[in-house]
């Protein structure tokens, strides 16, 4: 089978899979000869959704042969393997796929034909999942925390959730892949097999110069010797937004505003605020970091001295003092009016995030007292520490409460990384009201296949949990909890009270 006859074929395939005829679409990938490693990877997502694990394995194992640094595929046949409760092999190919990740948040495999973003969060979270199932709790707790550090903040109620499950021992719920996504051929390459002429039909024309008695062609024209010397400048440069820093320091972020960069990284600047912060872009993500960690990049195309160099080693030295958040600026560059404490970094500090109506973090020193950790708190939410209970868990019950009573020993303890996660419950409102959870109404409905999200239908009511960020929201309906974009929703007031 030629080129285009298998081009014609995997495109004819994608498409009954895309009419929902699956059946059809299995049958013309199978009769493909000699498929290459997207074209088996569709096919083994294919027997996935009939069920049909063995078939799928073989198919994912040709995939990988074909292609052994296809992360997604290492990612599928873990998944393979999990169903199949092949618990040992699953972990191995869940641990093939992060390494395939070389470091990165994610892989985006839309240049290659596939609508997904393998998250290396996602990764570590169903390899803990698979040590879980092995009754490695430990080691299933190490790979969430490290998770956290290669989470964005779509993917953090679903890392935070199974940190929780982890805590209690119990299992979670896999990242699973959308089977109905599909490698599909070049669009470019599909589009060339119409058949086309080439060749036109014959045309007469006069020619352009005076005094020629030929007729039938053109002559030829005179060519331009010297073309332009500077570089057309690449479309990509001019579609960034800000100004080009590299960072010279590494940052750890200790609120979600802030963003986590390490030395070499290029950053671009949005806005700089009064207080030495900047709000930046980093891999389509944005972020607070502290101004003096970065240094000005002059990007210089049609310079010839910085044809083959790369980006210089920073130089060895301190980073400088993490600045105070005085007039702050949220990750867009928008000015904030609020202020934020200043806390020293220190290797002896932990950082402690809770669980509130809103998710926010504070650093205390490891192994503080109960009055030094309800002070902390009740000052960030500006409540006094009366109207404030901590808890190890989402429930209140005799066991997971802090109290001045409690061993705090016992509470450190739980820290890992210098890490901990609590919850927070509030008495009172500082006007003395009960708090509330807040409805939404649904103005769109809302559909998803990523499994933290929360699918809805237009009128739903929603309740309201937390803000994940600007642009997205957690919240629970119709017995399910998930996170949603905040535009698909509207407020619906309750004694006032407004949280979006």
């Amino acid at each position: 089978m030629t080129f285009v006859d298998t081009l014609r074929q995997w495109d004819k395939a994608v498409t009954c899979v895309d009419s929902q005829d699956l059946t059809e679409a299995l049958r013309i990938f199978l009769a493909i000869q000699e498929p290459n490693s997207k074209i088996y990877f569709d096919i083994g997502c294919l027997h996935l959704l009939n069920q049909d694990l063995d078939a799928a394995e073989k198919a994912f194992d040709c995939s990988i042969g074909k292609d052994e640094h296809l992360a997604v595929a290492f990612f599928q046949r873990g998944m393979t393997f999990y169903r199949k409760k092949r618990f040992e092999e699953s972990l191995a190919d869940f641990q093939q796929a992060f390494k395939a990740l070389r470091g990165n948040q994610l892989i985006d495999y839309k240049a290659l034909g596939l609508r997904y973003k393998l998250y290396a969060c996602e990764v570590l979270l169903n390899m803990a999942l698979s040590e879980a199932q092995l009754g490695h709790w430990d080691k299933a707790h190490e790979h969430l925390v490290k998770a956290l550090n290669y989470k964005t903040d779509t993917k953090l109620t679903i890392i935070d959730r199974a940190l929780d499950s982890t805590l209690k021992q119990k299992l979670f719920k896999p990242v699973e892949f959308p089977s109905k996504v599909l490698f599909k051929p070049n669009k470019h390459y599909v589009a060339e097999l119409e058949k086309k002429d080439y060749l036109g039909k014959a045309k007469v024309v006069a020619s352009v110069v005076p005094q020629d008695a030929f007729s039938g062609f053109a002559p030829l024209q005179p060519q331009v010797e010297d073309g332009p010397t500077r570089p057309k400048e690449p479309e990509v440069l001019r579609a960034l937004e800000g100004e080009p820093h590299t960072v010279l320091f590494k940052f750890v972020p200790e609120t979600s505003d802030e963003l986590a960069v390490v030395p070499g990284n290029i950053v671009f600047v949005l806005q700089k605020g009064a207080d030495n912060w900047a709000s930046v872009i980093f891999n389509e993500r944005r972020g607070l970091v502290p101004y003096n960690y970065l240094e000005r990049l002059e990007i210089s195309l049609s310079s010839k001295q910085n044809e083959g160099q790369g980006i210089s080693q920073p130089p060895p030295r301190e980073p400088p003092t993490r600045p105070e958040r005085k007039q702050g600026l949220t990750p867009s560059g928008r000015s904030s009016g609020g202020t934020q404490q200043k806390d020293e970094p220190s290797d002896n500090l932990c950082i402690v995030k809770v669980h509130f109506t809103f998710n926010f973090a504070v650093s205390v020193p490891l192994g503080s007292p109960y009055a030094v950790l309800i002070e902390k708190i009740s000052k960030k939410l500006n409540l006094p520490t009366a109207a404030v209970t901590l808890s190890l868990s989402s429930e209140l019950t005799e066991q997971s409460v802090i109290t001045s009573g409690t061993d705090m020993e016992s509470v450190w303890r739980r820290a890992r990384g210098q890490r901990i996660t609590l919850w927070c419950h509030a008495k009172e409102q500082t006007d003395g009201n009960p708090r509330s959870e807040l409805p939404l109404v649904a103005l769109h409905s809302y559909e998803s296949s990523n499994p933290e999200d929360l699918s809805f239908h237009e009128g739903d009511t929603i309740t309201l949990l937390s803000r994940v960020n600007q642009d997205w929201l957690e919240g629970r309906c119709n017995g399910n909890t998930g996170i949603f974009p905040a535009s698909f929703v509207e407020e619906v007031p309750v004694n006032g009270q407004s949280l979006i």
